[in-house]
């Protein structure tokens, strides 16, 4: 065992629980770390201390507040090597990965504070020769429930914008990742001198997540809520904040395609195919889930990915650097994947790669002739799984591309980058990329889907108006005056 807490993150310290959970290495299923498993009481404790935090906090200068940013960036920076290895560990993470991540999230927390510098508003033309202004103000108390797939770059996107706009937040990371999701921001935080109840962290078993999440929720203190994760969570969570008329962002799963066209570039192709389908065992929201691919260029193709992914290494990633597949995050999540390749098999498909299932470790796996009665073709999948299917023109493959619930990301293969945008265009994504995989991600930039894969969108300016509220606001100059009789 690594680590073990006893003790919550609220109002800046740290309180003892009365329970705890233990936290596994999914590698081996050894105990990682044992974290507080917290109920409803101490979710609403943690809810006031933000509610008590948020006038101090949002009144403080914008610079102020984007200086509190550069200083966790800082931390963060400092602690990169203690964030891979607990990405290890905890979640099961390639040590790559894990390095991306630890990289990744300064730059988060950097790109937040240069938000507070840009306009949070503007003025408007007024009738009357009013000064007439549209500005943007923090909402008040942010719930954060967070993923484990990749646990501290979701969770420093959930937070770090709505921190500098001038919220307050209280954090739940999965019941996965209690510890890089969670707690290790609490470390972080604590060590940046941010004030007590700017960032307030819960954590909760899976017997406690369901009535812990409907609080995080319905609170009447809590003003918003961002949520990633599941469509079939995202979605409950969705109704019950507009039930309360809360604002929510929610980002969800996907079923993406990568489109290789006739004229792609084999090695483009075929790398963006093994990034974007294999990378952390296609455990991310983004990742390729159907590749289709020209059919005067499939066996081509098909060769050459085979080849690209035979060389993938399986194994503990805690253990030797050079294993790429870890092992997937639990026994429901194998037991998915397996489900699905069944049934592929047992309805005509084919595997050409893959297949093998040892544990939580499932190799890369590429099927053929999949087709849409299948799971594999309908359900996202969230594995190292992913089926090659043929099209014989633009329009054909973009029907199958859409030809899904989902909406979140894409990918185009061509030469042509006109003929790239004019499928993009007609792709019903939140994102598409020409000429690399659907896997991608900008701090600055909006991020989030269409359809099931969720609603609003973080990065940048966009997770600014996610989480924060437009007034209209009048200066009256003499111009206007009132009716008659008044």
């Amino acid at each position: 065992m690594n680590k073990i807490f006893k003790d919550m993150y609220v109002g800046g310290r740290w309180w003892p629980a009365d329970r705890t959970f233990r936290d596994y290495n999914p590698s081996d299923d050894t105990v990682w770390a044992e974290v507080p498993d917290v109920g409803v009481p101490e979710v609403r404790n943690a809810i006031d201390s933000a509610n008590h935090a948020f006038e101090k906090w949002s009144d403080l200068p914008y610079n102020q507040r984007a200086h509190y940013m550069i200083k966790i960036a800082e931390v963060f920076e400092k602690r990169k090597m203690d964030v891979v290895k607990a990405l290890q560990g905890e979640a099961g993470g390639w040590f790559g990965k894990g390095m991306f991540e630890a990289m990744y999230i300064p730059e988060v927390f950097y790109a937040a504070a240069a938000m507070n510098y840009q306009a949070i508003g503007e003025v408007i033309p007024s009738d009357s020769g009013k000064l007439s202004m549209a500005i943007r103000r923090p909402v008040g108390v942010i719930s954060v429930i967070s993923p484990w797939n990749f646990p501290t770059i979701l969770t420093a996107r959930g937070i770090a914008f709505a921190l500098a706009a001038g919220n307050t937040i209280v954090l739940k990371p999965s019941e996965e990742t209690p510890y890089t999701g969670g707690l290790l921001f609490a470390e972080i935080f604590e060590e940046a001198g941010v004030p007590g109840g700017v960032l307030n962290v819960v954590t909760c078993s899976r017997d406690n997540v369901s009535e812990v999440g409907q609080e995080l929720v319905e609170n009447p203190l809590v003003k918003g809520i961002s949520f990633t994760g599941s469509t079939a969570v995202g979605r409950e969570i969705a109704a019950r904040a507009g039930a309360h008329l809360k604002k929510c962002c929610v980002e969800l799963g996907g079923k993406d395609a990568l489109i290789v066209c006739d004229d792609a570039d084999m090695d483009r192709a075929t790398g963006a195919a093994n990034f974007g389908s294999f990378m952390h065992q296609g455990q991310i929201c983004m990742s390729v889930e159907k590749i289709l691919v020209h059919e005067s260029v499939m066996p081509e193709f098909l060769k050459r990915f085979i080849e690209r992914a035979s060389k993938l290494k399986v194994g503990d990633t805690t253990k030797d650097n050079s294993h790429i597949i870890g092992p997937l995050i639990n026994d429901r999540q194998v037991a998915r994947v397996k489900d699905q390749i069944d049934d592929a098999l047992e309805k005509g498909a084919k595997i050409v790669l893959g297949g093998k299932i040892e544990g939580r470790f499932v190799e890369p796996t590429i099927l053929v002739d999949v087709t849409p009665d299948m799971k594999l073709y309908q359900d996202e999948t969230f594995g190292p799984v992913v089926p090659v299917i043929p099209f014989s023109s633009d329009e054909e493959a973009i029907s199958i591309a859409n030809d899904t619930e989902y909406g979140l990301s894409s990918g185009v293969i061509t030469k042509d980058e006109y003929r790239g945008l004019e499928i993009a265009k007609k792709l019903e994504t939140g994102m598409c990329h020409i000429n690399c995989s659907s896997v991608n991600d900008e701090p600055h930039a909006p991020f989030g889907g269409s359809k099931s894969s969720g609603v609003g969108r973080h990065g940048g300016r966009w997770a600014t108006d996610t989480f924060s509220e437009t007034r209209w606001i009048t200066l009256e100059r003499g111009g206007r005056g009132f009716p008659p009789g008044f």
